[in-house]
């Protein structure tokens, strides 16, 4: 996933310090970074893996 995200989101639950992660949505997937270091890279997850993802982490 090389192409240009929309905008970034971070939860609604994650305090005002940059402790956390934002996401991106792509054409083809999701776009993870670090909010303590925005320029340190991404990680793309296409979207049948994001969702899975999230369906195991509410599983907790």
């Amino acid at each position: 996933m090389t192409e240009s995200t929309t905008a970034w989101r971070k939860s609604s639950y994650s305090g005002p310090e940059n402790n956390c992660v934002e996401l991106a949505q792509t054409s083809t997937g999701t776009v993870i970074r670090d909010t303590k270091d925005r320029d340190g890279g991404t990680i793309a997850v296409p979207v049948s893996a994001f969702a899975a993802l999230l369906t195991a982490v509410k599983a907790v």
